[in-house]
């Protein structure tokens, strides 16, 4: 579905949104692989130097920058050049003439704009560091009116979390990047690389999908911890992983991956939404808290608990809500 949207003539701006560590950075990365070569994939990572930049020429210079890096990275397109100094006395300007520039060096081929962690821009936004009218205002001028480019944004917030976006990205389509299927899965366990080793009893295999739910990032920190604790185990059992390896490897994976988990913690959720975690946390493994139950600890809490539903944190089933993934349950309990 993603590869039809981009390669959609209307050329509708693309939102790609999922859970962190879920790959959205790797299939922008890879898109090269992926795409005819009539379409040449220009990357720029918005949690980097861009949305760090003191002014607005530092701010265009390393879009630009990146531009040049990953259209000669990936599709061997020499962009022209655009250097710091012909940003100063007017950015906005003098980076539209290069884009026109671009644009014949481009020929007949399309341009796709990937720019990732978008969230780090709208936080520098917010921080008063840019403008929303002059940055916005830009992509959006670049969206109608520059044919020869598609625009694809990438983050793990929706849309709908970022109003001020909404407007200035008319017909915005969205993609949800998400778990893997469980064969995709079964397949990153038992052969992440060519003749892998380590074997996996069926139950330890299942195991992981429990503790995982099929997410790839969790699946290989869990099961890199797997790998490190059976190179440690006597020859005569170190090809064979167990139900009890998995159980022995989960401690040192929450502690290997405290960032991803802190990220959690820190960026999304607020304190209301890190109370109700914790509640949930406490509950123990698969364990659904009913509707009256939370209503009646968390009164007034439905913008956090809606918010935790959207980052999908946790989910809504019959009986009322749970986390959705066991390993991140475990981390805040």
């Amino acid at each position: 579905m993603t590869l039809q949207l981009l390669l959609d003539r209307r050329r509708p701006p693309l939102l790609l949104y999922g859970q962190r560590r879920m790959g959205k950075t790797s299939l922008l990365n890879n898109l090269g692989r992926l795409l005819p070569s009539t379409i040449i994939p220009m990357f720029v990572d918005l949690q980097g130097p861009v949305a760090s930049a003191s002014n607005y020429a530092s701010f265009l210079y390393n879009i630009a920058r990146s531009m040049a890096n990953s259209a000669q990275r990936q599709s061997a397109l020499t962009l022209p050049s655009l250097d710091r100094e012909t940003l100063e006395d007017d950015p906005f300007t003098r980076f539209d003439e290069w884009l026109d520039e671009v644009e014949q060096a481009l020929q007949q081929n399309i341009a796709l704009l990937a720019l990732d962690e978008f969230e780090a821009l709208d936080n520098a936004i917010t921080k008063g560091r840019f403008d929303e009218e002059d940055v916005l205002g830009m992509l959006r001028h670049l969206i109608q009116h520059r044919p020869r480019f598609k625009v694809l944004l990438a983050g793990s917030h929706t849309i709908e979390e970022f109003q001020r976006w909404a407007s200035y990205l008319i017909n915005v389509q969205v993609v949800h990047i998400s778990y893997l299927k469980q064969p995709e899965a079964r397949q990153l366990i038992e052969q992440p690389v060519k003749d892998f080793t380590l074997r996996y009893e069926p139950n330890a295999v299942d195991r992981v999908l429990q503790l995982t739910r099929c997410h790839p990032f969790l699946i290989q920190l869990l099961c890199a911890e797997i790998i490190a604790l059976k190179n440690e185990q006597d020859p005569s059992i170190r090809r064979l992983a167990t139900l009890a390896d998995v159980e022995a490897a989960i401690p040192e994976a929450l502690s290997v991956g405290s960032f991803f988990f802190a990220d959690i913690q820190s960026n999304q959720a607020d304190a209301a939404g890190l109370a109700i975690l914790q509640f949930l946390a406490a509950r123990g493994e698969g364990a659904t808290v009913s509707r009256q139950t939370m209503w009646q600890h968390f009164p007034d809490k439905s913008d956090a608990l809606n918010l935790l539903l959207q980052r999908e944190l946790i989910e809504e089933v019959s009986e009322g809500y749970r986390f959705q993934v066991e390993l991140i349950r475990r981390w805040f309990a």
